[in-house]
């Protein structure tokens, strides 16, 4: 499974469950099922390595924002439902965070912003598929700190500066 394949995973499951995030994690379980094992730990390792991609401070703080606070659980769930929002969002999330603002439509916090089951749907699928738990999936291991700047979260004013659209679409 090569890039364009995964994210085309990801959006179709996406726009099937109507952006409810549990309901797009069965959606993807289901569709990976259906594929080889190999192709369901290329999807695993794509999804690992933008899920490591994302831990990052800056995009902790927009996180932060969005979620009206992010523990360190939350926020893993944040990079999963980030993923879960497609190529363009994760991308333009990761090149700015405060660009959220911009990529998101509407944003329900009872249901966005948590995309925890989208993280275990490739381990699902084998499992599902080969009756084991799947294998390592030997790509390098996430840092042990987020990457960049640490920020103050509990400072609003320095996240109203940091993440001026954020700050004036969600607690503003």
């Amino acid at each position: 499974m090569d890039e364009t394949e995964f994210w085309e995973l990801v959006d179709d499951t996406r726009e099937a469950a109507e952006g409810d995030p549990e309901e797009q994690a069965d959606l993807l379980v289901d569709r990976l099922a259906q594929l080889d094992p190999d192709s369901v730990l290329d999807f695993a390792r794509h999804f690992e390595s933008r899920y490591n991609r994302a831990y990052r401070w800056d995009l902790w703080g927009a996180a932060w924002v969005l979620l009206d606070g992010a523990s360190d659980d939350a926020f893993d769930f944040f990079r999963c439902w980030l993923i879960g929002q497609g190529r363009e969002v994760f991308e333009g999330a990761v090149h700015d965070p405060d660009a959220l603002a911009d990529l998101l439509g509407e944003f329900d916090e009872e249901i966005d912003g948590d995309g925890e089951e989208l993280g275990y749907a490739a381990d699902e699928a084998y499992e599902q598929l080969t009756g084991v738990v799947a294998p390592d999936l030997a790509i390098a291991p996430p840092p042990p700190e987020p990457e960049g700047t640490p920020l103050d979260f509990e400072n609003e004013g320095l996240l109203a500066e940091r993440y001026p659209r954020l700050w004036e679409r969600f607690r503003g």
